[in-house]
């Protein structure tokens, strides 16, 4: 584990050190990189030194009233609803409102990831991923790198093509 850190400071959404911990309770082998709040997704990818397909974006979704899964898509694609719904076998999924989301992760938006989450949510991570991966630390402007089908792995995850090219 590495923790390259560029910027520090005292922000109280800062939920990093869970994000971290859970990391290293499931064995991964990770680096973590801190470079301040950001206005886009490739403003981020830059700060963290990676083209914006390995920027991952983890979205917490709505199945049903009491039951949420994470979804992870590339950077430059976006989520496929249609393909996601087929996969699940569901006529709806929706996204929850902010502070829905930050009750059942514990994380704001922007901060999302699976680990550490105040529940262990269902994971789906697009099979167009592939290689090392950069990934919301828990706090706005910190990114976990880790080798995607080692975090697969470690998650459970199902893998499966859920994204399409914008467009």
């Amino acid at each position: 584990m590495t923790d390259s850190t560029t910027e520090t400071g005292a922000d109280p959404s800062d939920q990093s050190a869970r994000a971290i911990a859970a990391a290293e309770a499931l064995g991964l082998s990770y680096t973590v990189t801190r470079h301040g709040r950001v206005r886009s997704l490739e403003e981020a990818a830059a700060a963290r030194g990676i083209e914006p397909r390995a920027l991952v974006k983890t979205l917490v979704l709505r199945v049903s009233d009491d039951d949420y899964l994470f979804v992870m898509v590339p950077g430059d694609r976006e989520l496929s609803w249609p393909r996601l719904r087929f996969l699940l076998g569901v006529n709806r999924i929706s996204m929850p409102d902010a502070a829905t989301a930050k009750a059942v992760t514990g994380y704001e938006r922007g901060t999302i990831t699976p680990l550490g989450s105040t529940t262990a949510w269902p994971v789906v991570i697009d099979s167009a991923i592939t290689g090392a991966i950069s990934i919301g630390g828990g706090g706005h402007g910190v990114g976990i790198t880790v080798d995607v089908d080692a975090l697969a792995d470690a998650l459970s995850a199902t893998r499966a093509e859920i994204s399409e090219v914008p467009g």
